[in-house]
């Protein structure tokens, strides 16, 4: 199990699906179904990325992945430390969480780049 936090709106939402969902949403059950009241697998969670995807237009590298890179690396960028992180993600090694402060390397150095009057 893992604790996450969320913001206001995000619980507001939630707590409104719950309502909202034809399935009773027991306090030890997963909160997201699936179309028969069962959790939602992660083969679900992709199935309705795409359809949401094709609805708004969106491109095709949005997914359910891209969205966690986007989740962990705000964090990171926002000061987050890399054991908190992965613990949110559910990374076994640390290894797998150090991807991110790579990534968000990158980053500062191409905005310093940008930036600085001698790069």
């Amino acid at each position: 199990m893992r604790l996450v936090p969320i913001l206001d709106a995000i619980g507001l939402a939630i707590n409104r699906y719950v309502k909202l969902c034809p399935f009773p949403v027991l306090g030890d059950q997963a909160v997201f179904k699936a179309k028969r009241g069962g959790a939602m697998s992660a083969r679900d969670a992709q199935r309705l990325m795409q359809e949401l995807r094709n609805r708004l237009g969106l491109p095709a590298s949005t997914s359910p992945h891209a969205l966690r890179h986007s989740f962990a690396t705000h964090l990171l960028s926002g000061g987050g430390d890399l054991r908190t992180i992965q613990e949110l993600l559910g990374h076994a090694s640390l290894s797998s969480t150090q991807i991110y402060a790579a990534v968000d390397a990158k980053h500062l150095a191409d905005a310093v780049a940008k930036a600085h009057p001698r790069s």
